[in-house]
């Protein structure tokens, strides 16, 4: 009945693939655990992470080289035996016990995809990583009536349910670069495509926050991957908060002074973000910044 997908690279899934491995049996349905290695470069790792063929219906398979999160993705599903698949990243926890049976729960004959959301531990992490974790409890951390509200947009693909045969209609675009935001555009073409998402309480925990300096940069990969998108007619430019206010800011002028603004102040940005105690409010004003400076350089 149900395959669950793991993209991995460079993480331990033990406990990821143990908890969901016994959720599973408990449940006494048909189900496979598919994890693919995106070529890790931790070999220790992958030994370890090895270990999960040691329980019934896991595989564990290591590609020969690096294709990407989009690809990974289309992989698992294309190996997928199951008409229901729950995608899952390497770095997550499920809160309750009864994760499994609450998607189960959840599935009906109209059912498209579901979407369980996500939390962040609730004690503030060290100083170096917090900007990941304030921004993750504030714009991330969502309960379900704040998700419905965009239903798209709220989206992640961190863990989700979805048929096989919405899958296959609709897939992650291996086109991209593997830049970010692959989530937003898999988000607007299930729109577009009228694919229903189904929001419930059934949150997983995001375990792998990344230090404020790596999330900074992967930030800026971000922007870049919308203006591309944008650019090439992927996205339009209504569909995300930046685009939005970047195509309003652009007919009234003020965009140059924007990008200006990037080259001046990104050192004392930085600082901020950096720091003790981030402010959200400067993180939105540095990406925004940037997008009007990218957009400058023509």
């Amino acid at each position: 009945m149900i395959s669950v997908l793991i993209p991995v690279y460079n993480y331990a899934i033990l406990d990821l693939v143990s908890e969901i491995h016994k959720q599973l049996s408990d449940a006494e349905i048909p189900f496979e655990i598919l994890c693919f290695d995106d070529c890790s470069t931790d070999l220790k790792l992958q030994e370890n992470n090895k270990t999960i063929e040691r329980l019934s219906d896991c595989t564990y398979r290591i590609l020969p080289k690096n294709i990407g999160r989009s690809a990974i993705r289309n992989k698992l599903a294309e190996t997928a035996k199951h008409d229901w698949c729950l995608f899952l990243d390497s770095d997550v926890i499920p809160k309750s016990k009864d994760f499994i049976s609450l998607y189960l729960k959840s599935i009906s004959e109209t059912s498209d995809i579901i979407y369980g959301g996500i939390l962040y531990p609730e004690n503030r992490v060290d100083d170096t990583h917090v900007l990941r974790w304030k921004y993750g409890i504030q714009r991330e951390a969502l309960p379900v009536d704040a998700r419905n509200e965009n239903r798209y947009l709220s989206f992640l693909t961190l863990s989700f349910l979805i048929h096989k045969r919405v899958f296959k209609s609709v897939k992650f675009n291996e086109d991209i670069p593997n830049l970010r935001h692959e989530d937003t555009l898999f988000s607007f073409d299930l729109k577009e495509r009228q694919i229903s998402i189904a929001h419930i309480d059934n949150p997983v925990y995001h375990l792998g926050i990344e230090d404020s300096d790596t999330f900074l940069k992967k930030s800026l990969d971000s922007v870049e991957a919308i203006n591309l998108f944008v650019k090439q007619g992927l996205l339009p430019s209504n569909y995300t908060k930046i685009t939005k206010v970047y195509a309003a800011l652009k007919g009234k002028g003020i965009s140059k002074l924007l990008s200006s603004i990037y080259v001046k102040y990104q050192s004392a940005f930085k600082n901020n973000l950096l720091g003790q105690n981030p402010s959200l409010k400067i993180f939105d004003l540095y990406r925004l910044t940037y997008y009007c400076y990218l957009n400058s350089k023509k």
